[in-house]
């Protein structure tokens, strides 16, 4: 498996100080994340998006995924919802990212019925586009589907190989699942797994990755044993805990952790 981080955990920080970490700290891509508050957004024209390829080919470093923040079961119009994912798909095929996040966002006010089909719907539409562009859709275990069975009733529905699903390790434990029971449902579809360790259920401030509650090593060793060979990204949401400690000094240590899981799992 290769090893990526988020640049959620150094937000705001400059490309080439993001891809100097990553060499520095033996990290072999980075999730980007698309906000305007970074430096990478569907914002950017197109002399910046070949500029910010070009970094990360002198780099030597991939561009894993971008990490959007389209909506896809919110309720409302479906067209600003695939217009949005459209962006984020063209962002991607100009820096060569192979994947784009989005989540489900499903409202209080749906049925999960009714949430699921506004997801596949419009997953579904946007999954040409995406086929044309050689981008593939991720819809994240998160907020209103927060576990792997629940992602799979949308991706069930949509059926399209440029659809498929991003494990975020936390949420389906949050939600009640077991690592086997997240992969069992997640596996037909899944794209890539961010990782990351809390200090429990009710604090969720990111801590290093071994020194929490979450189940990583169960995680890692089902992925091992079933011979799947993608990505682990460590997601570390600094940017929504001021207080957390510095992302750059728990990379390596990080890096170090996650080897010694895979190499255990072997």
């Amino acid at each position: 498996m290769k090893l990526a981080f988020s640049t959620l955990g150094v937000p705001g920080l400059p490309l080439t100080d993001v891809l100097a970490l990553a060499r520095t700290h033996g990290y072999h891509g980075v999730e980007l994340r698309a906000h305007p508050e970074e430096p990478v957004h569907p914002g950017l024209t197109a002399a910046q998006r070949a500029d910010a390829a070009a970094s990360f080919a002198s780099a030597g470093v991939d561009v894993l995924g971008l990490a959007g923040y389209a909506r896809v079961a919110a309720p409302g119009a479906d067209e600003p919802v695939i217009a949005e994912i459209r962006a984020l798909l063209d962002l991607a095929r100009d820096l060569g990212a192979p994947f784009v996040r989005v989540f489900p966002g499903g409202g209080t006010g749906q049925s999960p019925e009714e949430a699921d089909a506004t997801a596949a719907r419009r997953l579904g539409t946007a999954a040409e586009y995406a086929a044309d562009l050689g981008v593939r859709i991720l819809l994240e275990t998160h907020d209103s589907h927060r576990t792997g069975a629940d992602a799979m009733r949308v991706l069930g529905l949509v059926g399209h190989r440029q659809v498929g699903a991003l494990w975020d390790v936390m949420h389906t434990w949050l939600g009640g699942e077991q690592p086997a029971e997240s992969f069992a449902a997640l596996s037909p579809h899944l794209g890539y797994v961010q990782v990351k360790d809390i200090a429990s259920a009710d604090d969720t401030t990111p801590l290093p990755l071994g020194a929490g509650v979450l189940p990583l090593s169960d995680c890692v060793e089902i992925l091992s044993r079933h011979g799947w060979d993608g990505w682990l990204c460590w997601e570390y949401e600094k940017r929504w805990y001021a207080d957390a400690a510095p992302l750059p000094d728990l990379l390596a240590p990080g890096r170090e952790h996650l080897s010694r899981l895979l190499n255990e799992s072997a």
